[in-house]
C-alpha cells in the first residue's frame, strides 16, 4: 500500500531495492508515486493507461506491465529486449518501442500480450544476448531471420 511505502525512511528503501539498477533514483520515485496514488487515487493503483501514465515516472512500459501484471488487462510491455529480439526474429520492423508495442498488437493475438514480454524478456537475457547471441543453442533458431545479427556464438 502506498501508505506503507511512504513510511519507510528514503535510506531503508533503498536498501531494500538495492539488487535493482538505480536504485537510488528509483527509491525516491516510489515515494513520489506513493504521494501521488493518496493525493490523487485514494491509495488505488489506477486501472487505465491513461490515468497510470499520469503517475510520476511512469511510461508506457510500466504502465502496460501494470495493467497486465496487477490487472489482467491485455497489454505489451516493450522494453529493449521485446523490442530488439521482435526485431530480430524479422517478425515486425520498427525503430522505436512504442513503434514495436503497435506492431505486435497488429499480429499478436491479445491473450498472449502479457505472455510475450515475459518470455522475450527472459530469451533474451539468456539467449539472444545483444551482441553475438547462443544462436546454436537457441530452440526457436529455425523461425528466427537473425536480423541484424552478425555474430553469433
Amino acid at each position: 500500500m502506498p501508505k506503507d511505502i511512504l513510511e519507510i525512511p528514503l535510506s531503508n528503501l533503498e536498501k531494500i531495492i538495492f539488487k535493482i539498477g538505480f536504485y537510488k533514483n528509483k527509491a525516491k520515485v516510489l515515494h513520489k508515486v506513493s504521494s501521488f496514488l493518496i493525493e490523487k487515487y485514494n491509495g488505488q493503483v489506477p486501472k487505465t493507461e491513461k490515468k497510470l501514465l499520469n503517475l510520476p515516472g511512469v511510461g508506457r512500459k510500466t504502465a502496460n506491465l501494470v495493467l497486465g501484471l496487477a490487472f489482467d488487462i491485455p497489454a505489451i510491455c516493450v522494453d529493449i529486449h521485446v523490442h530488439r529480439i521482435s526485431n530480430r526474429l524479422g517478425i515486425i520492423k520498427t525503430k522505436t518501442p512504442e513503434q514495436t508495442e503497435i506492431e505486435l498488437q497488429k499480429i499478436l493475438p491479445k491473450n498472449y500480450w502479457i505472455l510475450w514480454n515475459d518470455l522475450i524478456v527472459k530469451h533474451g537475457q539468456n539467449i539472444c544476448t545483444p551482441q553475438s547471441p547462443k544462436c546454436s543453442i537457441c530452440k526457436i533458431k529455425e523461425y528466427c531471420n537473425q536480423v541484424g545479427v552478425k555474430k553469433t556464438r
